[in-house]
């Protein structure tokens, strides 16, 4: 086989292995979120994907558990921690999705008000306790398992698949930020039969640029979270669930 017939084949292989395992893990969320009792679906979808996570990606060699940005500064690899790489990992993911709640929350605001049309002014309770117990739930039961399949394991495979990279504001991209996105927004909606779930195309694409331009999960996965807490108490406060 010579290489250019080599190098088909792999990409070949990466794209049906990911939309395979994409197709897989979406049936089996939907199940989890069918059957399982309300107050575990959080879990058990966080299991899937976690556990999707595992097999495809931490499981292997530490190289391939950096390509996909899943390293999380060396914690999660084998050896001895190096504390101080750890720490400017999170630093800088943190920077990162700060930076971005600092400059879309505000239009998000605006058109999250005119999307819904809230009859009630804002006005929301806010326990430390039970605020800091949501917060600790979107970052760990949420946006962790689902950044780390998405944009750990499936963004970072159909990389593989396309030869041409384009740089986006610093980035290095390729579609797979769209076809990952798109597949996002299809589990979404197969979990809850709403089509307004498919909203969530669009920031996903600004948590993959942030996995492509960090080159880790870190980032994406805090945004992602800030994201869920911000929607949650928009619509608390403003009366809508």
């Amino acid at each position: 086989m010579n290489p250019l017939d080599a190098a088909l084949g792999e990409h070949r292989s990466a794209l049906v292995e990911s939309l395979l395992v994409a197709a897989l893990v979406t049936g089996g969320v939907t199940l989890a979120s069918t059957f399982a009792p309300e107050k575990h679906v959080a879990t058990a979808v966080g299991f899937i994907f976690l556990s999707a996570t595992w097999v495809l990606v931490w499981r292997r060699d530490d190289t391939v558990v950096e390509k996909s940005g899943l390293s999380f500064g060396g914690l999660v690899l084998p050896g001895k921690i190096d504390f101080a790489r750890a720490f400017r990992s999170a630093a800088v993911a943190l920077a990162w999705a700060l930076g971005f709640a600092a400059f879309t929350f505000a239009p998000f605001y605006f058109g999250w008000h005119w999307w819904w049309h809230p009859a009630m002014k804002f006005a929301i309770d806010v326990k430390p306790l039970s605020l800091a117990n949501d917060a600790a739930g979107q970052l760990l039961m949420i946006a962790l398992p689902e950044e780390s399949f998405y944009r750990g394991y499936l963004q970072s495979r159909l990389d593989e698949v396309f030869v041409s990279r384009w740089n986006l504001a610093g980035a290095s991209v390729t579609p797979s930020i769209v076809i990952t996105s798109a597949i996002f927004a299809l589990g979404h909606l197969a979990t809850v039969h709403d089509p307004s779930r498919l909203a969530v195309f669009f920031p996903s694409l600004v948590f993959g640029w942030l996995r492509a331009r960090t080159k880790g999960v870190g980032a994406s996965i805090l945004f992602h979270a800030f994201c869920n807490i911000f929607s949650e108490l928009l619509g608390r406060g403003f009366g809508l669930y």
